[in-house]
């Protein structure tokens, strides 16, 4: 078994655990920052992303989603993304890869 504090992780992105099949990272975007975008994929890996606090919006092959606090989403292998924190606070994120990306 794992155990994993998501909240001491301190970086823009962490990895946080992991194993042969599947791993974990924390992402935190301050007000107005972004990542991805219409070419940011991943060709063999699943991810899915818990918002854990704040807000925004995702592009996924070119379609924009308001997510927040309590949000569980796919994005399947092959999807384009981009996540952006359109808030005042930091966009919390746990993302889990299956298989391992990072």
């Amino acid at each position: 078994m794992q155990h994993v504090d998501t909240d001491s992780a301190a970086g823009f992105f962490d990895v946080v655990g992991g194993t042969d099949r599947s791993q974990a990272a924390t992402m935190t975007l301050g007000p107005g920052e972004t990542t991805g975008g219409p070419s940011n994929y991943h060709a063999d890996s699943d991810q899915w992303i818990y918002v854990k606090s704040g807000s925004g919006t995702v592009v996924l092959d070119g379609e924009r989603h308001r997510i927040s606090a309590g949000d569980l989403l796919l994005v399947e292998a092959g999807e384009t993304h981009e996540i952006r924190n359109d808030g005042d606070a930091a966009l919390e994120t746990v993302n889990v890869y299956a298989p391992p990306e990072y």
